[in-house]
């Protein structure tokens, strides 16, 4: 617990606009990904059919769509932000791995790829000083 109020009191102090509209837009592009997981049912499915052997394939299409859509809107937010990004890596290194597993494609893939990592900074960094978490925080 210690570590994270060291990891926000750091992120406050560095806080920048720039890192405040990388994470809006990393959270726009989850929630349209859920928008168009969940408006496009059978194309999820077909992502997931590498993964079709294992149990609980048929959740983890619900898992995908829920947790872009409300993932998204958090981090949009800033409201739990580190919680939401959490939630968000199990699908993108599930996005990653079937890019080798079924068909390659190398747009997918580099979309997976750089959302993972902006997920992992914003899981360290925070919600930043410009934030729904910022502003509860500071009404305490």
């Amino acid at each position: 617990m210690e570590k994270i109020k060291t990891l926000n009191k750091w992120a406050n102090a560095h806080t920048y606009y720039p890192l405040d509209v990388l994470r809006i837009a990393l959270g726009v592009l989850l929630f349209i990904k859920g928008i168009h997981f969940v408006s496009n049912t059978e194309l999820l499915v077909e992502l997931i059919k590498p993964m079709n052997n294992y149990a609980g394939s048929m959740i983890m299409a619900h898992y995908v769509a829920a947790s872009h859509l409300v993932g998204g809107a958090l981090i949009v937010f800033g409201l739990l932000t580190r919680w939401a990004v959490i939630a968000q890596l199990p699908i993108l290194i599930g996005a990653i791995i079937i890019n080798f597993v079924g068909e390659f494609n190398t747009t997918n893939l580099l979309m997976a790829t750089i959302t993972f990592l902006v997920c992992v900074f914003f899981m360290f960094y925070g919600s930043g000083k410009h934030s729904s978490d910022y502003y509860f925080k500071m009404q305490q």
